[in-house]
């Protein structure tokens, strides 16, 4: 059975990229729960699972759609997801979080993550106003043109790099942390942890695939670019596990979590994630890629001001008003200029 075929129907098109996100949240929080489960057996501690398998496993779903969108060659979903996602992230999630609670800030995040997630942003930026064309040959790497907008794999190392010293740094942190235990440690057996890892990534696999495929088909059915639905639809939905997590911890009033899950998520998603991505296949430029950079970039300075605009160092309700309305604004006008 083809199965482009199947996707060239809207309809099952429309049903497969839901029945892959469902894969995707599921087979991430499979994978965390059997890493959590082997991390614990040796003895590491819950502040750095937090901080590596949990806060890796939460980006899950924008790392595999990414990579299996750049191994296709689909480069505007790969690019526009984590564009999307991040702007998703801070607009819309951190944003509704705020109007459901006052958001404060505690001081490692103010000083740390949130000049790593600037950074991350400006890079792209940088990246899709680089003006000066030249070509570079690598024996290894292959033939890559550093052209404007083009993120290369050159780009791509920078990225992981950064990512490299952004972990070193918080760990290094969280070794300096008193260890709190969690009453919640995700205990089983060795065989069933294992079991669940696989069946995690079989999960994220398929999902991703499915989620690219018929995103793909969707985009073409409609006469709009790959880049609108990455930056919509795709980008929506692997932002579910960071919407729910702000959310609930903004009602239950744990804002130290519903403002970090968001900052850890971007962080991740740009160097991390694109910079696998650029790695595994360039990524050129699309129509729309340096507003949809600026944004990125944009968000993180609008939470920092808002965050060192006031005493209590606090993203108000208010703030949070202002960011869902900048992103309304900003989709609209994508859809309206598309």
């Amino acid at each position: 059975m083809d199965l482009q075929a199947c996707f060239a129907n809207p309809w099952i098109a429309a049903v497969a990229i839901i029945v892959g996100f469902v894969l995707l949240v599921k087979g991430a929080d499979w994978l965390v729960n059997g890493a959590s489960a082997i991390a614990t057996r040796m003895g590491i501690s819950d502040l750095v699972i937090g901080l590596t398998v949990v806060a890796l496993g939460t980006s899950m779903p924008e790392f595999i759609v990414s990579t299996v969108a750049a191994i296709n060659h689909n480069t505007e979903i790969a690019i526009t997801n984590i564009l999307g996602s991040n702007s998703i992230n801070t607009f819309i999630i951190l944003g509704l979080a705020a109007i459901i609670y006052p958001l404060s800030s505690q001081r490692s995040c103010r000083q740390f993550d949130m000049p790593w997630s600037l950074l991350a942003g400006l890079l792209v930026l940088l990246f899709a106003t680089y003006t000066h064309p030249q070509e570079l040959t690598l024996s290894h790497w292959g033939h890559f043109s550093l052209q404007s907008g083009f993120i290369s794999a050159i780009g791509g190392c920078i990225l992981l790099l950064c990512f490299l010293i952004f972990m070193w740094h918080s760990l290094r942190v969280a070794k300096s942390l008193p260890d709190e235990k969690s009453e919640n440690k995700v205990t089983m057996r060795l065989v069933h942890a294992i079991l669940f890892i696989i069946i995690g990534l079989i999960a994220l696999v398929i999902g991703g695939e499915v989620i690219v495929r018929s995103a793909t088909s969707i985009a073409h059915q409609l006469g709009v670019s790959d880049a609108i639905i990455g930056l919509t639809i795709v980008a929506l939905g692997t932002s579910l596990p960071e919407l729910a997590t702000s959310c609930i911890a903004a009602y239950r009033h744990n804002t130290d979590i519903a403002i970090g899950n968001v900052i850890g998520s971007n962080i991740f998603n740009i160097f991390f994630i694109l910079g696998t991505s650029a790695l595994i296949h360039p990524l050129p430029i699309y129509p729309g890629l340096w507003l949809d950079a600026a944004m990125v970039a944009l968000s993180s300075i609008l939470v920092m001001l808002f965050v060192y605009a006031n005493p209590k160092h606090e993203i108000k309700r208010w703030h949070g008003i202002i960011l869902v309305l900048i992103y309304a604004t900003y989709l609209t006008y994508r859809i309206e200029t598309m």
